[in-house]
């Protein structure tokens, strides 16, 4: 436990370090897809096998503890599928085109970021503490943070759907994004998926989820900010009141 609990820190403390790397440089994927990061894959086989990885590991650790596991830890079971296997499957299947590619770089640096984190997270709830009691299906901890996960999980979704509708009218071209949460930020989908994980840590209320939601910040916030970035230099008619990640915030 000690181990795991130190492993978890400095865990934690290279996100703090990714952050302020992606601040200044944008991982080249999506709107700022670049050359010079190596061999390229399809972006679609891409998703599928980094995004695999957290649908695996997860399911893998949890039927390897089944015997020590209730129906709490089932319910965490499902909310941590029901989002990696709509990311690792759904998604990509929606993309736009199997044209486009992604630096193979990337797809293996999510692939081991998802490989850790399902591991840290599953090792946690299934095999270092306890069963949680079925008593927690009450607390206000995790009541309010399963209404989160799914709030998230649904501005996430709906927002990438616009998206996906959008381009698809529009072409090739990438377009200005409009409607529902579009209207005050440029990257509601990244919101979405930060609401879902700061869910995740408290109806977990553990190390282990508030890791992951550090690290869920540390990636999408620079993100935001570079396609925020990225929509107002493309577009001169940008809406100027629009924010990149937080309503009237950021």
């Amino acid at each position: 436990m000690t181990f795991f609990h130190w492993f978890i820190v400095s865990w934690t403390g290279i996100a703090l370090v990714v952050f302020l790397i992606l601040l200044r440089i944008s991982v080249p994927y999506g709107r700022t897809a670049r050359r010079g990061w190596g061999p390229l894959v399809s972006s679609r086989l891409g998703w599928i096998v980094m995004e695999s990885a957290a649908v695996i590991t997860f399911l893998i650790i949890f039927l390897l503890a089944f015997r020590k596991c209730n129906a709490v830890s089932l319910i965490f079971l499902f909310l941590w599928e029901f989002h990696y296997i709509n990311r690792a499957y759904v998604f990509p299947v929606r993309m736009k085109s199997n044209r486009k590619r992604m630096a193979l770089s990337v797809v293996m640096m999510a692939l081991i970021f998802n490989l850790i984190n399902g591991w840290i997270n599953g090792t946690y709830l299934f095999s270092i503490v306890a069963p949680y009691p079925t008593a927690w299906f009450t607390d206000i901890r995790f009541i309010s943070g399963v209404l989160l996960f799914f709030f998230g999980w649904f501005v996430n979704v709906k927002s990438d759907g616009l998206l996906l509708r959008q381009r698809k009218k529009g072409g090739e071209e990438y377009v200005i994004p409009e409607g529902f949460f579009f209207r005050h930020i440029s990257c509601p989908n990244y919101l979405g998926e930060v609401l879902e994980w700061l869910g995740w840590a408290l109806l977990t209320w553990s190390l282990a989820g508030l890791s992951f939601f550090i690290w869920t910040c540390a990636n999408l916030i620079p993100r935001a900010l570079t396609y925020h970035r990225w929509y107002k230099s493309q577009f001169p008619g940008y809406p100027q009141k629009r924010k990149a990640l937080i309503p009237f915030v950021l």
